[in-house]
């Protein structure tokens, strides 16, 4: 069979596929008894040795099976929901104006039952995991007020019950929503449930666990994609429902750039956790091992790319096939390693790497060391390298097809991404969470200064300009995407001015002012958040101001002044209670580092809150700037225009003038004039 195949329904009827399938079932049976029997073999026969080591008390073997096996049955199951996503939306979605047949595809009620196990594995497991992680078990959790103890003594019951509340909530989306930009929504909610077990996990704990972390984030939402992927287009082709040839290729890219991301990942896990004593540590073997399924897994895909002249449907179906194998391996060998403490826990350390992953303690922040000394930000960086890399790929492809693009707007675009790599991966970013001074520097330069810059580049409009629509009889394609999602009525909401307003003031007052602060300085996922919230509300409110690309609510110019104005008051008042309040802020936290060079709290303090108040007016005042040219210009394009249609004599407005001259000519014309003074008049006025 040929490529073309590929798009016949009925190329399924073939005898050869047909004997295929008692083998493609064995594979997949084999692939699930991988990823149970795996960690489930591994829990049994450790017993109480990874409990002791942690100075742990034996919860039982049952508490130990029961959070393996349902970990197991949630991981599975966010996978095939994630990847659900995947196919739907951006492999096999059909075009349309303003909306995709998302709901017309069989993935979209995969999509559900997904979502209702994992939904109900996240509930399950937040009584078990709590009993689990305290070393009691589960028939303990029937005691009075033993559940709600547990759960707030250990930190992945309370993931668990996030991954709850954020899947049931993407379940009502998905009963209501059928618009393609509303499943984005299901998306973020089904990222986020992904990352939350696995951030505060055993990423969170040694020396360098920054890079663990961020390493973590970028393989637990690609292995999602790659191997849920495989998953879902082998039950696809499965039940008959094969792929057009331009899906097929689609499929492959996401696979492919999957797999670098999961398998770079990897290396710097393996790099992380096995910096300690790993001589009798498992978790060596388990690494080993996993790295030897990724490597299988590239090499099918590889092999699968290099004979695409010669693609069939036997072909593709042996190329899923494997690759669910290698998905089950993956699990099976992660759930493993989940259940065994990594080398990384048993190394000396201090309080600094507990915190921050790396230490400070004899290292004081001198102009020399804030000059030249660099620890990259995995997370910032790589988005960095990605957000400049889209956008360098888009205006050259503009210019090869003749159009021109502004180069202030890409060295704008440019800039403010310098600027998040300098405020994260310098010495900014490594002390601005033992700095209270340094921290405020790198809060205004995310949450003004880049986003300042990002909104001139007008990253839409480029991307709008640089890709093409795509005709009704192939898949949609990025161009459909972005304008699904500029003609989603949610966006609205998203770019409220009254919204944006309030969550960009609030989140000052909110985060200093409450216990906020100094319980997410304490994790670095928690301070990776903060400043991409930082960054996400910044580029809403500025967006609405200065920003190229126009938004679903725009402003007057008369009231993005106004927006402008009425945030400094706020600015000033918020760098004043820092600068006047009387007890530092974080204080415990700030004490518990106790590094020898931290000097005064409140001078640090003080210095914070000048450089709130200060910092916070100057990128204000580059707004007023930028607000006055693009009003210049604007005036300018106007004048033009009209200038325009008056030479080319189609000006309604001086088409309108003439009229109205003519409409006053035509009446003075028709008006009587004065009645004639006769003889006898005039001798009666004469005395």
């Amino acid at each position: 069979m040929t490529a073309a195949a590929v798009v016949e329904p009925a190329a399924y009827a073939h005898p050869r596929i047909r004997r295929s399938i008692p083998a493609i079932v064995i594979v997949a049976v084999l692939a699930v008894a991988l990823a149970f029997c795996v960690p489930t073999v591994t829990t049994i026969l450790r017993g109480e040795t990874d409990y002791t080591s942690l100075f742990r008390s034996f919860p039982g073997t049952t508490t130990g099976v029961l959070s393996t096996v349902f970990r197991a049955i949630a991981d599975l199951a966010a996978w095939v929901t994630i990847s659900c996503l995947v196919v739907v939306m951006g492999i096999a979605a059909v075009p349309g104006r303003g909306r995709l047949a998302v709901v017309d595809e069989p993935e979209w009620r995969l999509l559900r039952y997904s979502l209702l196990t994992w939904m109900v594995s996240a509930a399950v497991l937040v009584p078990v995991d709590a009993g689990d992680a305290n070393g009691l078990s589960v028939s303990r959790l029937t005691e009075p007020g033993a559940l709600g103890y547990l759960v707030d003594a250990a930190s992945l019951p309370k993931a668990w019950i996030f991954v709850f509340c954020a899947t049931a909530l993407a379940f009502l989306v998905s009963v209501f929503a059928h618009r393609w930009a509303a499943f984005l929504v299901i998306a973020w909610l089904g990222a986020l449930s992904i990352l939350a077990p696995v951030v505060i996990g055993q990423v969170q704990v040694g020396l360098n666990h920054d890079f663990g972390s961020d390493a973590a984030i970028f393989q637990s939402l690609a292995a999602a994609v790659l191997f849920g992927t495989a998953i879902v287009l082998g039950l696809r082709v499965a039940t008959g429902r094969l792929l057009r040839p331009a899906a097929v290729v689609r499929a492959g890219w996401v696979l492919a750039v999957s797999w670098v991301v999961v398998a770079a990942a990897d290396v710097v896990l393996a790099l992380f956790k096995l910096a300690g004593p790993s001589a009798t540590n498992p978790t060596v073997y388990f690494l080993l091992s996993r790295s030897a399924v990724i490597l299988l897994t590239g090499i099918v895909l590889a092999s699968f790319w290099l004979r695409r002249r010669r693609w069939s449907d036997r072909r593709l179906v042996w190329t899923l096939a494997l690759l669910v194998l290698c998905a089950g391996g993956y699990a099976g060998l992660t759930g493993a390693m989940n259940r065994i403490p990594p080398p990384q826990y048993f190394v000396d350390s201090n309080i600094s790497v507990v915190y921050f992953g790396y230490d400070l303690t004899d290292i004081s922040p001198t102009l020399g060391v804030m000059l030249t000394h660099w620890r990259p930000n995995i997370l910032f960086l790589v988005i960095s390298l990605l957000a400049v890399g889209v956008y360098l790929a888009a205006v050259v492809r503009l210019h090869r097809r003749g159009d021109r693009w502004p180069l202030g707007r890409t060295v704008a675009w440019m800039l403010g991404w310098v600027v998040v790599v300098i405020s994260t991966s310098s010495a900014l970013g490594q002390y601005s969470g033992s700095q209270f001074g340094v921290h405020m520097i790198v809060h205004m330069s995310l949450n003004m200064l880049a986003p300042v810059l990002l909104v001139l580049g007008g990253v839409v409009t480029l991307l709008l300009r640089a890709t093409t629509a795509h005709p009704r009889s192939q898949p949609a394609g990025p161009h459909e995407w972005l304008t699904a999602v500029l003609q989603w009525p949610g966006l609205r909401l998203i770019f409220n001015p009254f919204l944006v307003f309030i969550v960009y003031i609030g989140s000052y007052y909110a985060l200093y002012l409450t216990p906020l602060f100094e319980n997410i300085m304490r994790f670095h996922w928690a301070h990776q958040a903060m400043n991409v919230h930082f960054l996400i509300v910044g580029y809403l409110f500025y967006g609405l101001i200065v920003g190229v690309d126009r938004p679903p609510r725009p402003l007057p110019p008369i009231g993005k002044l106004g927006f402008v104005l009425a945030a400094m008051p706020f600015h000033a008042f918020f760098g004043i209670i820092l600068m006047t309040a009387s007890v530092p802020i974080a204080e415990n936290f700030y004490l518990t580092l106790d590094f020898p060079w931290m000097g005064d709290l409140m001078a640090q303090q003080y210095l914070g809150g000048g450089i709130a108040w200060a910092g916070g007016e100057l990128p204000l005042v580059l707004v007023v700037i930028a607000l006055g040219v693009q009003w210049a210009r604007q005036d300018q394009r106007e004048a033009v225009r009209k200038d325009r249609h008056l030479d080319s004599g189609v000006d309604h407005e001086f088409d309108d003038y003439n009229r109205m001259l003519a409409r006053l000519a035509s009446r003075a014309d028709r008006s009587p004039g004065p009645a004639p003074t006769g003889a006898g008049d005039s001798e009666k006025e004469t005395p």
